[in-house]
Parts: structure tokens; C-alpha cells; sequence
């Protein structure tokens, strides 16, 4: 139980080489395991101390309470946080197709600002009209293309459907 819970630490403080070590081996996740082990351990120990049954009854119970509570853990723990998006990097494709606002406006023949509310958080960007035409402050806009920077808008104008 000790060595497990030894070995945790050390993973704990250095996944990021193990998880590159162990990344081309399907079904083997240094986390799981080590979590097993010492939950293993744990509930061996306490069930051989507080209980008098049998040291192999002992263990094959341990085995599938370690087992259950690492599926838990796998499942519900970690599969989310290694599929979870934590990056707040955009690429200039990504902003195509977004609404924005308009916070400088943007002359004819010019650049203004945008500014973007998205997962990623607020973004502004440098903007002109696609048909190099004006746009007032505080207008929407669509982002039709994104290039070198800059975005090309056009005005957004919303569909409303009558009932």
C-alpha cells in the first residue's frame, strides 16, 4: 500500500512523461493502474485488520471493490478531463461564420474593430467591410472570411420567422 501510494505521488508529479511513454499501449493508463493498487491495498489492509474473514475472501473482495472504484474513476474522472477542450487558441478559419459587434466603426475603404464572444472568451480583431462597404458602431456583423488578421464582415441582419 505504501509503494502504491508512493508511486501515485511520483505519477502524480511527473504524468506528462509517463502519459508519452504509455500513449501507443491501448487500455493501459499508468493512472488506473496505480489506483487500483492502492485502493487494493487499502482495502485489503482494512478488511484483514477490522474483519475476521478469510485472507483469500479478503482479497478477492478487495480486488473488485479496487476494481469498481477505478472503472468509477476512469469513467467519470478521467475519460472527461482528457476529452474536455481546454485550449483557448482560434484559428482565423474558426471565426468564419461568427456574429460579432462592431466597437470601431468601420469607414468605407477601411479597417475598424470587432469585437467576438465565443467558448474561447472575447476576441477582437481588426475588420473591414467585404464589400468595402461602412459600417456604424454597434452593429452585428457576420464574419465571411478571415485573412492575414483581418476579418471581412458583412451586416448581419437576423431571420425572423412570423407565426
Amino acid at each position: 500500500m505504501i509503494i502504491a501510494g508512493c508511486l501515485a505521488i511520483v505519477y502524480l508529479l511527473f504524468s506528462e512523461l509517463f502519459d508519452g511513454v504509455f500513449e501507443g499501449i491501448p487500455f493501459i493508463d499508468p493512472a488506473v493502474i496505480l489506483c487500483f493498487f492502492t485502493i487494493g491495498s487499502a482495502a485489503g489492509f482494512l478488511l484483514e485488520k477490522f474483519t475476521s474473514v478469510s485472507t483469500l475472501l479478503t482479497f478477492i473482495l478487495a480486488s473488485i471493490l479496487s476494481a469498481g472504484i477505478s472503472a468509477l474513476i476512469y469513467f467519470f474522472l478521467l475519460v472527461p478531463i482528457r476529452s474536455a477542450e481546454s485550449s483557448l487558441a482560434y484559428t482565423e478559419e474558426s471565426l468564419c461564420g461568427q456574429v460579432g459587434r462592431v466597437i470601431v466603426p468601420i469607414p468605407e475603404n477601411g479597417f475598424g474593430e470587432v469585437v467576438i464572444e465565443s467558448v474561447n472568451g472575447i476576441i477582437t480583431k481588426r475588420a473591414t467591410g467585404y464589400d468595402n462597404e461602412a459600417i456604424d458602431y454597434d452593429e452585428e456583423v457576420l464574419i465571411i472570411e478571415a485573412k492575414e488578421g483581418t476579418i471581412y464582415v458583412k451586416k448581419y441582419e437576423a431571420i425572423q420567422f412570423l407565426f
